[in-house]
């Protein structure tokens, strides 16, 4: 078992390296207007049925809480299954366990996303983390014991 560190890794059969943190933050800037589209449809759409057809409507804490599953489902499914977000894909990032290179398991890809919410809700502690962490990872990722690596660009024949 090896950890990752600022030199590059090997994940299979592909040399990665970690992700700089401008990328990583363009990235979660796109996140957020994606996230626009997952909540409308998984969040939105089913709350506006169900006023417009029972005339019900959810408490506030009952709403904060499917808005965190349902990002949860989102972010723990993407990370666990490919190993990045559809933005993360975009910018040809990927989210990998340090120890071994590959995409998180469940109970990671869970705690990294549970870890997160602290991570930025607390005046950003830990976006802010990276600028003084010797391998430039948000805090999130270094309790959780993953990393985002950058992909090398596919190759064009």
């Amino acid at each position: 078992m090896q950890k990752m560190s600022a030199a590059p890794a090997i994940t299979g059969r592909t040399v990665v390296e970690p992700a700089g943190l401008r990328r990583r933050l363009a990235s979660m800037l796109y996140e957020v207007l994606l996230l626009i589209g997952v909540l409308f449809l998984a969040f939105l759409v089913p709350h506006l049925i169900l006023g417009w057809t029972t005339g019900w409507v959810f408490a506030g804490w009952m709403l904060w809480l499917h808005v965190f599953f349902v990002l949860g489902a989102y972010f723990v499914w993407y990370w666990h299954r490919h190993g990045a977000t559809l933005a993360m894909q975009t910018w040809n990032l990927k989210v990998v366990d340090v120890r071994y290179g590959l995409p998180p398991a469940w109970g990671r890809a869970a705690l990294r996303y549970l870890l997160t919410w602290p991570s930025l809700w607390c005046a950003g502690i830990g976006v802010w983390w990276a600028f003084f962490d010797k391998d430039r990872q948000f805090l999130h990722d270094r309790l959780a014991g993953t990393c985002i690596v950058l992909l090398p660009k596919p190759q064009k024949n």
